[in-house]
């Protein structure tokens, strides 16, 4: 996901990066894998991610995010280090999860707005995935970076893409306009492809950053869950990256492969993947 804009931001970061891992409690182990390649676009790589488990208050939380960022890596950066600390401080999180994923997320977007202009200048999407227990899965995303969930015969959408031309009315109601010049992408202000990101702090009064949240329960039918910045999905539809995952031995691999068909479909943008498959 890009933001036009008339000047560049230094930064640092590898072009690509994979791992694995997986959770330590439980019959059935979940494993993960994950996927980041830098895109063609002159400028470094803006995409991170978290791929972890942890155990919090003796209960095991698989966290999983991809932050795609623009105009530089600063706020991606910022909630890969702080978004889930946030929402698992909420006091509501583990009885209200939605409520907890909420809260934190505004505070998070306050946060980085009241760095600005160094921070809050750029912005980013985000799409964060919590698994607790193994058994209850939580996504919540801003922006276009996408969730997909196999499980037994559906392939189910997580998340809502955040576009201009879907909350045009939104954003007049804020005061912005969104046009498609420069270029044929609908931007909010003719600047920025989503019409919700955290920062931006120049658009932000035009902009929304509210979550949507979905659940579901992960059961013996539940099979993977795909998490990734539209560097993936602008040539990857959620059938197709699902049976591609179905395909491979490990969750590294499908990512690894996700990722690898991106590229050669031409995909320009950042790409970033991490498979979780919920049976071995």
């Amino acid at each position: 996901m890009e933001r036009l804009c008339c000047f560049k931001v230094g930064y640092s970061q590898s072009s690509s990066s994979a791992g694995k891992g997986k959770s330590c409690q439980g019959s059935n182990k979940v494993t993960y894998g994950f996927s980041l390649v830098k895109g063609k676009a002159s400028h470094p790589m803006e995409d991170y991610h978290v791929a972890k488990f942890a155990v919090l208050k003796g209960r095991e939380l698989g966290l999983f995010a991809i932050f795609d960022g623009h105009l530089g890596d600063s706020v991606p950066s910022y909630l890969q280090k702080h978004l889930f600390a946030n929402i698992l401080k909420e006091e509501e999180f583990w009885s209200h999860p939605d409520r907890a994923i909420t809260k934190a997320y505004d505070k998070t977007d306050k946060a980085i707005l009241s760095h600005s202009p160094d921070l809050g200048r750029g912005g980013s999407t985000a799409v964060t995935a919590i698994l607790i227990d193994g058994t209850k899965l939580w996504v919540a995303n801003v922006g276009d970076s996408r969730a997909v969930l196999a499980k037994g015969q559906q392939v189910i959408q997580m998340t809502v893409d955040h576009e201009p031309s879907t909350e045009r009315g939104s954003i007049e109601t804020r005061g912005g306009f969104v046009s498609n010049m420069p270029g044929d992408v609908p931007r909010v202000n003719g600047q920025l492809a989503v019409s919700r990101a955290f920062g931006d702090k120049s658009l932000k009064s035009h902009l929304r950053s509210d979550p949507d949240i979905r659940a579901q329960d992960i059961d013996s039918e539940a099979e993977l869950l795909i998490l990734a910045s539209d560097g993936l999905w602008k040539v990857v539809n959620n059938e197709e990256a699902v049976d591609i995952a179905r395909k491979c031995k490990d969750a590294q691999t499908a990512a690894r492969q996700l990722t690898t068909v991106a590229v050669d479909r031409d995909s320009k943008d950042d790409i970033s993947c991490i498979v979780v498959r919920f049976r071995s």
